[in-house]
């Protein structure tokens, strides 16, 4: 006797088989971290706990993150674009909470206590906290006793006075850190540098003059322009007590590595830098160093990206306050509408290091 074979059903609705199906059925606001899913028939995606008009099983599709939902060529929902503000403006408040819980302590408080007071995961919320500010809880926390150091030592009748002042519980362990948080020792800071050695040496490149400066620290001034002397009365003014040193061979090598950057920037420049600057400046002055070459940003974007939406002019005052041409690039920001705005060293010079970086020829640009 022949036994007919009879096919095995296919399942039509194979995404049911899916366990994240199940998840979206619950709205499950536990899985909106874990992926959303994508409606072919509408082109837009939406997290698991949307309580949007479920679709038909068969028209889903699952990603891991909305970047790739949106890779595939689909849109966030308008409630998922809510959402994602929601989330955003919850997150700004937590690490706003976080950073006055910082400045308000004397020692900096640890990881978890910070997690746990915005209710978050050590993890989470050290990835949140960067995300918004552009620094780690602890850069954060470096950068703001810095701040307050230096206007300690303005104000203070002694070094000891400004270092209890700044937050510091003993001489021992702000000298430790003493450089890190200046760029030299606390008295010569005081003094406006007096006895701190930075040498420095004038050149000339396809911008005009310029002019690099290295403190104990790394490289502390790039300035640029069309008078060498006026680059170097620069550099006085920044530092009027300190010991100005004309550069040896060896630093003529370093002017020389800056020079190659300028003229060609895929070369790249890897050197320590000793910023100084408030703790929202070097927020800015992060976020600039991570824009690519070749790429602009606006002030807006910026401003958005350091977690502080409203503050475009501030960041506009940070850009201005950079005395690192080039190493911090601060000509890689424009205006909304994409053209060219104030800059430290002259719009031309902007243009032109615009065009350097994008492979253009500016012979003479400047």
């Amino acid at each position: 006797m022949q036994i007919q074979m009879q096919p095995v059903p296919i399942e039509k609705n194979a995404v049911e088989i899916d366990p994240r199906w199940a998840r979206v059925l619950a709205r499950d606001a536990a899985a909106d971290r874990l992926f959303v899913y994508a409606v072919k028939t509408t082109g837009v995606y939406c997290r698991p706990s949307s309580p949007t008009r479920l679709p038909r099983p068969e028209n889903v599709e699952f990603f891991d993150t909305p970047a790739a939902a949106e890779a595939a060529g689909y849109r966030s929902s308008k409630r998922a674009g809510a959402d994602r503000t929601s989330v955003a403006a919850q997150h700004a408040g937590l690490v706003a909470d976080a950073c006055s819980q910082i400045g308000r302590a004397e020692e900096m408080p640890a990881l978890a206590v910070l997690a746990q007071a915005a209710g978050l995961s050590p993890y989470h919320f050290h990835r949140v906290f960067k995300s918004v500010t552009g620094l780690t809880p602890k850069g954060y926390a470096d950068a703001h006793r810095a701040r307050k150091m230096r206007d300690s030592l303005g104000q203070s009748n002694s070094v000891t006075e400004a270092i209890y002042a700044a937050g510091f519980n003993s001489n021992s362990r702000f000298y430790a850190s003493s450089g890190k948080v200046l760029g030299m020792t606390p008295s010569h800071y005081r003094a406006g540098g007096a006895g701190a050695v930075i040498r420095f040496a004038v050149g000339e490149c396809s911008l005009g003059s310029i002019l690099v400066a290295q403190s104990g620290r790394g490289v502390c001034a790039i300035l640029l322009g069309d008078d060498p002397d006026a680059l170097a009365r620069d550099l006085q003014d920044r530092f009027p007590r300190a010991d100005l040193i004309g550069g040896d061979h060896d630093f003529e090598q370093l002017m020389a590595q800056v020079v190659g950057f300028v003229e060609a920037p895929a070369l790249g420049l890897d050197l320590p830098l000793d910023t100084r600057g408030t703790v929202f400046q070097e927020r800015v002055w992060q976020a600039l160093r991570e824009i690519p070459a070749g790429s602009t940003a606006s002030y807006t974007e910026i401003a958005a990206r350091i977690g502080a939406p409203k503050a475009v002019r501030a960041v506009a005052g940070a850009c201005a306050a950079n005395a690192l041409a080039v190493a911090i690039p601060c000509h890689r920001v424009v205006r909304s509408d994409g053209a060219l705005s104030g800059y430290r060293w002259g719009v031309e010079r902007k243009r032109a290091l615009l065009d350097l970086e994008a492979g253009v020829d500016v012979d003479d640009a400047v």
